[in-house]
């Protein structure tokens, strides 16, 4: 799959870009000629991530680090497979670095999933990311905590955000303007029935209780924009976006 559409903002900090795909998203903070990358889609995905970068007039060599939100496999597959060939640093939440490694998984699996499996949206969707490499339990051996301080470009700024998995971080951007939900807060999904932020299906998440707490504390962001990890960039109050989510 390789259509995308980007989505921008522009700050003093240089400019965010949300690369939207039906299956999965990924942002690109660039500063100058430098860039920072945020997730990577699934492995199937690489390809579609190096051309998301070219469109926007950069190279992968432009990279200076990458930040990850969680690492499931539609975030951090073709992350991984792009750090192992360009050599770049990958950041994430100290609580997350074990789960990227593969020490663990918290991934939803077939146990999770056979009990909607017989949803049309299911189907398709489960027809879409199996090519892309869904079963893959490959990790990033290399992944790394937040080093102190997180230097990169556009400055991203780390926002806890736990319960989808126990290390899960979004990021604030573009002088706080932008939050990148990950998958705390997405504005769609290929398996949803409704558009605009929601929470992600249960299902896919670690810990219900945890998740929303974490969909709690953005209600008290400034933040404008929302670059979530499925569905299209929303542009609005995030703290009413994440309201709206928990009272769907």
């Amino acid at each position: 799959m390789s259509h995308f559409r980007i989505g921008r903002v522009e700050s003093d900090t240089g400019t965010a870009y949300l690369v939207y795909t039906e299956v999965a998203n990924w942002v690109l903070l660039q500063e100058g000629s430098d860039l920072t990358l945020i997730d990577g889609g699934y492995p199937g995905q690489a390809k579609t991530v190096l051309e998301s970068i070219r469109a926007i007039g950069a190279r992968p060599e432009d990279i200076r680090g990458a930040l990850l939100t969680h690492a499931h496999v539609d975030h951090l597959g073709g992350l991984a497979k792009l750090q192992a060939r360009y050599g770049f640093d990958v950041y994430m939440d100290p609580i997350e670095v074990a789960h990227a490694r593969r020490d663990y998984l918290q991934q939803a699996d077939v146990g999770d999933i056979a009990p909607i499996a017989y949803r049309p949206r299911v189907l398709r969707w489960l027809t879409a990311v199996t090519p892309l490499g869904v079963l893959s339990r490959a990790g990033l051996p290399d992944a790394q905590a937040f080093p102190e301080p997180l230097d990169l470009p556009g400055r991203p700024q780390p926002v806890a955000a736990y319960g989808h998995t126990d290390g899960h971080s979004a990021y604030l951007a573009n002088d706080g303007a932008v939050l990148v939900s990950g998958d705390a807060l997405v504005s769609g999904h290929p398996i949803s029935s409704v558009a605009g932020p929601q929470c992600i299906g249960d299902a896919f998440q670690h810990d219900v209780d945890e998740a929303r707490r974490s969909v709690e504390s953005f209600t008290t962001l400034d933040a404008t924009t929302l670059f979530p990890g499925h569905g299209p960039m929303y542009r609005g109050s995030v703290a009413e976006a994440a309201d709206r989510a928990l009272n769907r």
